[in-house]
Order: C-alpha cells, then structure tokens, then sequence
C-alpha cells in the first residue's frame, strides 16, 4: 500500500481585488506561507506543482521559482480549468506516494478581477450559408445551437435539469443556497466579500442565467494558495507540534468525463464527480455520513445543489430535500461552504482547488476561528473544471 501523505503547511492569501500585485507576486505569498506554515525551507521541497490557466505561459513554476528560490528541482507546470489548483496538489501527492521525493509543493495563483463572465469561444460571424469545418467536421459552434459554452448558462441548465428529473426546485431555492454562502461568508477574513445578502436582494439583482442572478455566481478575483505535503516517514522526523497540525490526506481522486454519447459535445459534470466521489471513499475508507464539513465547487448556486447528490451527501434525487432539512448550514449536520464558497470567497481559477482544501485543513486543525466547526475530524474538499476535471480531497486530522 502507498505511503501515507500529510500536508504539513497550508496557505491562502486574502481573495480579493490586488491591483498592485500580478499572479507571480501572488503565487509566492502563498509560497512563502505555506513553507513558514510548515517551519521548512524551499531547499527541502524536492517538487513543485504550479497553477496557472489565464495568461503566464508555461513557465509558471520556473517564475516563481526566481522569487523562492532555485534548487534544481522538477517542475510541473498545471492547467486543468477550474480544477488547475486540486490538479497541482495531486501531481504533488503522487509524487510522494511514487517515492520520488518526501516533500512536495502545490501552488495555484490567477488575477481574475474585472475579467467578466467567463465564456465560451467568441462566435464567427454566419452567412445565408453554412459550411462544415473543424475537428467535428459537421458539428457546428455549440454555442446557440445545442445550448450554450458560457459558464453561467451551462450551470444555469444543469440545475434546471435537475430541478426538471427530481422535481422540487425553484428560482427562491436557489436563492437561498446562496443566501446561505454569503451567510457564511461573513465569518471568513480571507473572503473577497462578507456581506450577507437577504433573499429579498439575491433574487431581485441583476439576471445573470435563470436561476442565477449576481449573487449566486462566483466571484472573479485575484488570489493564491499553496501546500507543503510531506510523506508519513518524513513527517515523523520532525516536532511533535508539526505533527500535531499535519492533515492526513486520506484520498486524492482526479478524474475525467468517461466516454458517452452525448460528452463527444456535452460535458457532464454529474457523472465524473459521482464517479471521483466513489472514488474517494473508497479510497479513504469512509462514507459520506463520516465528514463533519464539505467544501464544494458552487461556481454557481445550480452547481452547488446538483453536487450534494453527485458527493452522495443526500440519496439520489434527494438534493432538495436535504438541503430544505438545514443540514448544509454551519449549524447542520453536513456543513457546506462554511468558507462562504466560490460565491463569497471568490473564484480565482486556479487557486481554488488548494483554497477549498485549505478551508477544510484549517477547520481540522481547529484554527477557523469564528467559523469553527467544532470536534471537526474529516472533511471533504470538492472542484470541477469544464472539459471535463474533478477533484476530490479527503483530509482528516492528525491523530497525534
């Protein structure tokens, strides 16, 4: 069996609008916060992991290695969509549980304020006329024909999906998935906002895609996280206060759409999280009844109900239900986005998969402060990038 791995530092910088700052200078915040998180040096790190989707090339890593220090080290430069920071992580894990190395490092860093709506492909203009071209040949954009490539839109029809097979759900529904993040979101320093809305004001803002309005989509911002993870060996050759603070990562799942018809066109958010999440607890030995809090990818507060069913947090078709019972609030039974979630804490892509694993280790190791989640012990930490990637994290706290 493969050698237990630990993260031993963690780190996320305060999500927000950084003008001054560019995703390297970001990138090595969180560098330098995790290293000093984990009392080691980055002439410990033996490989690094870095995130990066919108716009550093690929030499990501290297830059920032200029800034914390150039060792020789082997660097992998990451970008999965929205899963880019979960993806670094896991190339970090792996890397110890192959044994190529004790320590690694995972960092993902995006400068997102004023970006807009993330979207598709811009469309070309169409004649009287149409002539197949591309790698589908006959398939035309997608855009406008079959559905739509921009994320609000695709999100927006997932969750009327849902609403349509399972019956149940409404536009004040919704609303309140997201009255609920930006509830939480008032507890957490490190958000991008932390203002609580009423549903009153979610559901009379702007429309973005029915059933979203602003308030239930993520947030573009800047930010970064990073993780120091050691192997079980390594970690017991330091003070017992750092083992102590160690998180045992108990699964790291990434998958991929598994082949359907409809995915050669459609992605399928449900089907590869469902799969990751089986996954996952497997894979750490638990059921989903065995996590004290859950940190999901709610790009949009449509994606956050659709993933209680696809993390097996409520039975099939049960997402209304569970979430009508109180059990996703940070009182309830099966707290959810205690952080306040993409839509409060903000979305910048790529750190986002270390940012919701940090949220996770933080409450584990009972430093979340206001927003503490008493006696934590596991918890799940969940992301998904169009394409398709899921990541799944389980994470449970030192027994030392």
């Amino acid at each position: 069996m493969a050698e237990n791995v630990w993260i031993l530092g963690i780190h996320m910088t305060k999500f927000g609008k950084h003008p001054t700052l560019d995703p390297v200078d970001l990138g090595v915040e969180a560098i330098r916060g995790a290293l000093a998180d984990a009392g080691l040096r980055m002439r410990d790190v033996g490989v690094l992991a870095a995130g990066n989707l919108m716009g550093r090339g690929g030499s990501f890593g290297q830059q920032l290695q200029k800034q914390t220090g150039q060792t020789g080290i082997p660097v992998f430069n990451v970008a999965n969509a929205c899963a880019t920071g979960a993806t670094a992580l896991r190339v970090a894990v792996m890397a110890i549980r192959a044994g190529e190395t004790e320590v690694g490092l995972a960092v993902g860093a995006e400068k997102l304020s004023g970006a807009g709506l993330l979207a598709g492909g811009a469309r070309e203009a169409e004649g009287d006329t149409w002539a197949p071209k591309g790698r589908f040949g006959a398939v035309a954009a997608l855009d406008g024909r079959v559905g739509t490539e921009t994320m609000p839109g695709v999100f927006a029809q997932i969750g009327m999906e849902y609403g349509h097979r399972y019956g149940g759900t409404s536009f004040e529904l919704f609303a309140r998935i997201s009255e609920k993040n930006h509830a939480h979101s008032t507890l957490n320093p490190l958000a991008a906002y932390q203002k609580r809305f009423t549903l009153g004001q979610i559901m009379n803002d702007v429309m973005i895609a029915y059933p979203n309005t602003r308030p239930m989509c993520s947030a573009n911002c800047d930010g970064a996280a990073a993780a120091v993870v050691v192997s079980e060996a390594k970690l017991r050759t330091l003070s017992l206060e750092q083992q102590r603070r160690a998180v045992k990562v108990s699964a790291s799942v990434l998958t991929s759409d598994p082949w359907q018809e409809a995915c050669q066109v459609l992605p399928d958010v449900n089907t590869l999280t469902r799969v990751a999440a089986e996954q996952a607890y497997e894979q750490a030995g638990i059921g989903p009844e065995d996590l004290d809090l859950v940190e999901l990818h709610d790009c949009f507060a449509t994606a956050e109900l659709v993933h209680y069913d696809n993390l097996k947090l409520c039975p099939q078709g049960g997402a209304v239900d569970f979430f009508n019972s109180g059990a996703t609030w940070r009182d309830g039974t099966t707290p959810v986005n205690v952080s306040g979630g993409l839509e409060s804490k903000g979305h910048p892509i790529a750190a986002t998969g270390i940012a919701n694993v940090w949220e996770v280790a933080t409450h584990l190791r009972g430093e979340a402060g206001d927003r503490q989640i008493a006696g934590a012990r596991v918890g799940l930490a969940h992301v998904i990038g169009l394409g398709s990637a899921c990541g799944v994290h389980i994470l449970e706290k030192a027994a030392v």
